[in-house]
């Protein structure tokens, strides 16, 4: 299977591509780096990876914040090459079920027009990798600038 990424800044309102080398980011801290090299003052930058009919995340970094990070399948990341990029740390640090499903940031889009409960509806409903970036991209304002990149 392949993976498809997407760097997307916004610079005022509109969004433009950035053609970023994710795959050399050894971890969390190079990635947030990378994206925040591409980013226009406090404006979002969003990375957007997909992984053919299996899943899908987002990483979002504003400014100098944290990165948020959301992944629609934590088992199917955790068994990709973005393992180390992509990991969501569990609030139960006991717990000894392998996590499953959708976690993370919830609250990453909810600013560019995807609330959190419209995640949770993408992932309970198995929405297709492309489908949900679709959406979110239509949703944010960038869905042309993603669409000329695939």
């Amino acid at each position: 299977m392949s993976y498809f990424t997407a760097v997307l800044a916004r610079e005022g309102r509109k969004w433009f591509a950035h053609d970023l080398e994710v795959d050399s980011a050894g971890d969390l801290t190079e990635l947030t780096d990378q994206l925040r090299a591409a980013a226009s003052g406090d404006d979002p930058v969003i990375l957007l990876v997909e992984r053919e009919d299996a899943w899908w995340a987002v990483v979002r970094v504003d400014g100098e914040e944290d990165p948020r990070i959301f992944v629609s399948d934590v088992a199917g990341v955790a068994a990709s090459p973005y393992a180390e990029i992509l990991a969501i740390e569990s609030e139960d640090e006991d717990e000894e079920d392998e996590p499953t499903g959708c976690a993370g940031d919830f609250d990453l889009l909810a600013d560019l027009g995807t609330p959190p409960e419209m995640l949770q509806e993408m992932c309970d409903d198995e929405l297709l990798p492309m489908d949900a970036l679709a959406a979110m991209a239509e949703a944010a304002g960038f869905a042309e600038v993603l669409d000329s990149l695939r």
